[in-house]
């Protein structure tokens, strides 16, 4: 078994597209800032623009725990109906144990909300 280089070059040459492009990625964005002048602040580009008034508190301050709890819920009920499309699409293949099993993950899923709200988890106060 003899080492040929030739079987190699592939690799090489998708080494070499890969780090070209990640590296013109990286600088030219970079060298472009530095011919435009996008560089330079000034206190127009560095004025509020999404709210339209200056922020009236550090902006690394902690978030309000409720406020992970209603994303944490958005997610896991996002998921649910992101599992209703491939199943409702294969229920004929699946049959009544498919629809057995996904009964009881909504049920699940269902328990765990009337636990939430009753916890006061969807609450704002």
């Amino acid at each position: 078994m003899a080492f040929n280089a030739a079987e190699y070059l592939p690799i090489l040459l998708f080494l070499g597209v890969a780090l070209s492009l990640s590296a013109s990625f990286v600088f030219l964005p970079m060298i472009i800032a530095k011919l435009t002048g996008a560089e330079n602040p000034y206190p127009d580009k560095l004025a509020e623009y999404e709210c339209g008034f200056p922020a009236f508190e550090d902006p690394r301050s902690q978030f309000d725990v409720r406020f992970y709890l209603v994303a944490i819920l958005f997610i896991i009920f996002d998921l649910e109906a992101a599992f209703l499309f491939p199943w409702a699409v294969s229920l004929g293949a699946i049959g009544v144990a498919g629809w057995a099993a996904m009964m009881i993950f909504l049920a699940e899923l269902t328990l765990g909300f009337i636990y939430a709200w009753k916890k006061g988890a969807l609450e704002w106060e």
